[in-house]
């Protein structure tokens, strides 16, 4: 009989909005433990995955799990880029890119069944001016946005929308230089640059929605400036798998891209953003990290109504944004008015 593998499980305990006081007990009782040596350690503070997981690398360890959001997944997976150790996902965030496009449940005992079943496979990551990322990078709106949800302070899909609308009308698109393979150089004036080894950007949010991680190359979407009126369709085709079909879309796959602006800005690497100057260079790295697999349904696609909900509790959000952003600006004019009437009291009197 084989000798047991040593896996860890890294636990975010502030991702998501499910409370992992219990998970060391869980991990226990689920793990198979003829299989596996196992130990399970919090998280405290940012980066501290990242370190965590570099000394399980150092020890030889098997497997890693990160047991979080995105960020969470990020910081282990960029700790194990070209290492025999592998990475496992136990998804409790709220967007769950990666954990989405590879099939893997968000129910924690079926996830654990994944870990168990231990089928290790070589994926395809990227590199976006030095940083790994394993699902999307890019720059524009969506950097934009990805910084302005850092600053919030608050998490989860309704901060999310809540950004989208409010900023939506302030941004204004660039113009960028884009150089692929080395060969050319072409210009384009864009909302959003987006470059996607996985299809999603999470909650079912399909950027590229043919992108595979095992090709050794990415997708680049490429959205022209689009309207108010365009708005809503370029949104539904974000969570119906179409947006290749819409015409302020340009889409291309490449293995490496340089893009230069005109001026220096915010761009992202899972969603978290960063500041950088105005070249950009971004390039695949092939079968350069293994992850354990979902056996059973590996890049499946979505069921059509996991799709439709997503949808709907997009739509949903928005509402219930618009409502308190009108409700917000109806306070604050009735406010002025109030102001208004004093200042014209005082300059009666």
């Amino acid at each position: 009989m084989d000798s047991k593998k040593c896996i860890t499980f890294i636990v975010n305990p502030i991702s998501g909005t499910q409370r992992k006081d219990n998970f060391p007990e869980l991990i226990d009782e689920l793990i198979d433990h003829q299989r596996f040596d196992c130990d399970v350690c919090f998280t405290e503070f940012r980066g501290h995955a990242a370190q965590l997981t570099r000394q399980c690398v150092e020890k030889h360890t098997d497997v890693v799990v990160a047991v979080g959001g995105d960020g969470t997944v990020n910081e282990v997976a960029r700790s194990l880029v070209h290492t025999d150790t592998a990475l496992g996902i136990i998804p409790c965030g709220s967007g769950n890119g990666l954990a989405r496009h590879l099939c893997i449940p968000l129910d924690v005992r079926k996830a654990m069944d994944i870990i168990n079943s231990c089928q290790i496979e070589a994926f395809d990551y990227g590199v976006i001016n030095g940083l790994p990322f394993f699902c999307t990078c890019g720059m524009g709106f969506d950097a934009f946005i990805s910084l302005k949800f850092a600053e919030s302070g608050k998490r989860g899909p309704i901060t999310y929308v809540e950004n989208v609308l409010k900023e939506g009308l302030k941004y204004k698109p660039e113009t960028y230089e884009i150089v692929v393979d080395g060969e050319g150089k072409q210009r384009y004036k864009a909302f959003l640059i987006a470059c996607a080894n996985a299809s999603q950007y999470g909650n079912n949010a399909y950027i590229a929605p043919g992108a595979t991680m095992k090709d050794g190359e990415m997708d680049v979407i490429i959205m022209e400036p689009f309207d108010a009126i365009e708005a809503p369709q370029i949104a539904a085709d974000l969570f119906m798998k179409t947006l290749g079909n819409n015409s302020k879309i340009k889409t291309f796959r490449t293995r490496q891209l340089t893009i230069h602006r005109r001026e220096a800005g915010a761009i992202h690497y899972d969603g978290d953003p960063i500041m950088t100057d105005n070249d950009i260079d971004v390039h695949i790295e092939h079968m350069g990290i293994r992850i354990v697999a979902n056996p059973k349904a590996m890049e499946d696609k979505a069921q059509p109504n996991q799709v439709l909900n997503a949808f709907s509790d997009f739509f949903n959000n928005i509402n219930n944004v618009r409502e308190d952003i009108v409700e917000d600006i109806e306070k604050g004019s009735r406010h002025i008015q109030a102001i208004n009437k004093v200042l014209l009291r005082k300059l009666r009197s």
